[in-house]
């Protein structure tokens, strides 16, 4: 559901019959959205960016939790991503969302720094961005309004 993603695929899919756990890999493709004026670096020019995705369901206590890392310029940067949605310990009706990132970019003298801030801004923007596409499938699968 997000404009930036070509494609999605299950490298891997198994459950965990004695936990009821469902894992997941997958890898995404996704569209280049570093800005152009910093693609006049080569190693920046490319098209596409592979992000690998790793999930955990647990139905039965009811929550999920995903690690993403990308898996391209690994020679240059470190993007990590760690979120866990759980039910609340206030209201079982409500879902906690918990979410980590890490980034570290090295090799590309001065540019490091503005790469990291960069990164770091579109990953915030990106996790405000899954908020809204959860909600909307929640109001969807339940047919009623969610507080605001």
């Amino acid at each position: 559901m997000d404009k930036n993603v070509i494609s999605v695929k299950i490298m891997e899919e198994k459950r965990d019959e004695s936990t009821g756990v469902i894992y997941r890999k997958r890898i995404a493709i996704c569209q280049n959205v570093v800005p152009e004026i910093l693609r006049k670096v080569s190693i920046l020019k490319v098209p596409n960016i592979q992000l690998e995705e790793e999930s955990w369901l647990n139905p039965r206590e009811r929550n999920m939790a995903i690690r993403s890392h990308c898996l391209t310029w690994t020679q240059y940067a470190s993007m990590k991503e760690e979120s866990v949605f759980r039910e609340s310990m206030e209201n079982p009706n409500w879902t906690e969302f918990i979410q980590r990132g890490r980034i570290s970019i090295t090799g590309v003298g001065f540019l490091n720094c503005i790469l990291e801030t960069f990164a770091s801004t579109f990953l915030r923007q990106g996790a405000q961005k899954g908020i809204r596409i959860m909600e909307m499938l929640l109001k969807e699968q339940c047919g009623t309004p969610l507080a605001e």
